[in-house]
């Protein structure tokens, strides 16, 4: 009952780490056999008896009776008069085994074993948290805030693992409190030392994708397919849907009669502007589409620079271009082609880039970042508007009109 007894005070934390008694088991006669190389050298003469039913251990210790002046390896040879202090008839060259008892190890070793074996159980519940969330991989998750860093949330699910989510996958108006749950998505799960890290997003496309999974049961059935989902957390997303039913409106079955379906994603995003649009194979037919709520007149592809020239209305440019820029970015992002916006009834306009001499690259790279890549697409927006868009100064925007003027005037 010695062994027993010390087992059960080894694995008294056994309920709180959710490990099952075999493994348990297994663990223990791992680092058991460690503690024996080191007392004895070697270990493969040693019996290790399991019960995981009793939960109990037995140690047997084998070794071969020799005469007494020709005992060289203690470990493995025990002398004649030692055997017979165990059993009086055991005579030269019989094996003899002889139970270890964990107490005859000595208290440091005791002490030693119980580090080990709690390092080994750690590792082996580090491993099986690391499988559980690698399997859960793109998938939506919830969780509590624990605390709140600078630079990340800490958060513990109900079974107490923690999770991650970085400032730079948080949308930039979420606030949390401590106590409050997070959904977000597993975006990554990975081995550090031997500690899992679990990094979630809210940030990442798969996060509004799976959304429209758990919301709208079209999507989740199958019914409706979500092609591509691009996105400026917190500011706008577009979602391409498509289904292979004739009878099903995609686009309405995912925003909802006035928007009912649609809504707690939406707040769910911190107010993201979600625009959903129907998908095609016609990729003239899809830029259109892409470019809402802009009305496109006119489409030109260019399959080899992959550009692409729309020519619009001209009060039909602003909604185009969207603000900040948003809507021609996720257009060109959704469609994988790069868009120019050119005004209906302008038959030129120049490149910003053709300008290069003269506008410093990284000015022509603030007005590319909003949409505005070309002379007239600058010109015909208003200054203080521009100032608004634009990280630049009023006298540097003035200067760029000023050398853009120029390039038409007669």
């Amino acid at each position: 009952m010695e062994n027993l007894a010390l087992i059960e005070s080894f694995s008294e934390f056994k309920d709180d780490k959710l490990i099952d008694r075999v493994t348990l088991m297994s663990i223990l006669e791992d680092v058991f056999r460690n503690a024996l190389k080191k007392k004895f050298g070697d270990d493969d003469n040693f019996d290790i008896i399991i019960n995981p039913d009793k939960g109990d251990l037995e140690i047997w210790r084998n070794r071969i009776v020799v005469a007494d002046a020709d005992v060289e390896n203690e470990n493995q040879e025990i002398s004649l008069s030692d055997a017979q202090k165990i059993e009086p008839d055991f005579e030269v060259g019989e094996d003899v085994s002889e139970e270890v008892k964990l107490f005859d190890l000595g208290r440091r070793s005791i002490l030693a074993l119980r580090q080990n074996l709690i390092a080994k159980i750690q590792e082996h519940d580090n491993t099986s948290i690391y499988k559980q969330f690698k399997d859960l991989e793109g998938e939506i998750y919830s969780a509590e805030v624990h605390h709140i860093r600078h630079r990340a949330v800490i958060l513990l699910d109900d079974e107490g693992n923690e999770l991650i989510l970085p400032k730079d996958k948080q949308i930039p108006s979420d606030f949390f409190r401590k106590g409050e749950n997070v959904r977000g998505i597993i975006e990554n799960v990975e081995l550090k030392g031997n500690k899992p890290n679990i990094v979630m997003s809210r940030t990442a496309p798969a996060f509004l994708e799976k959304l429209f999974e758990q919301e709208i049961p079209e999507v989740f059935d199958g019914l409706i397919t979500i092609k591509n989902v691009v996105r400026i957390p917190g500011e706008k997303a577009k979602v391409a849907v498509d289904s292979y039913d004739d009878r099903i409106d995609p686009v309405g079955a995912c925003v909802g009669m006035k928007g009912s379906r649609i809504h707690g994603i939406v707040r769910e995003l911190g107010n993201e502007n979600i625009d959903v649009i129907n998908y095609t194979n016609n990729l003239q037919l899809y830029i259109t589409r892409a470019l809402s709520p802009a009305r496109v007149t006119t489409v030109k592809i260019d399959e080899e620079t992959k550009r692409v020239e729309v020519i619009l209305k001209p009060e039909e440019v602003s909604k185009a271009i969207g603000r900040g820029g948003h809507n021609i970015r996720l257009a060109g992002r959704l469609t994988g082609y790069e868009i120019d916006v050119f005004r209906e009834g302008v038959e030129e306009d120049v490149e910003l880039s053709e300008f290069s001499d003269e506008i410093e690259a990284w000015i022509i790279q603030e007005f590319s970042k909003v949409g505005l890549d070309t002379a007239k697409s600058i010109l015909e927006q208003d200054v203080n508007d521009l100032v608004k868009r634009t990280d630049l100064e009023e006298e540097t925007i003035e200067d760029v009109l000023r050398i853009l003027k120029e390039e038409f005037e007669d």
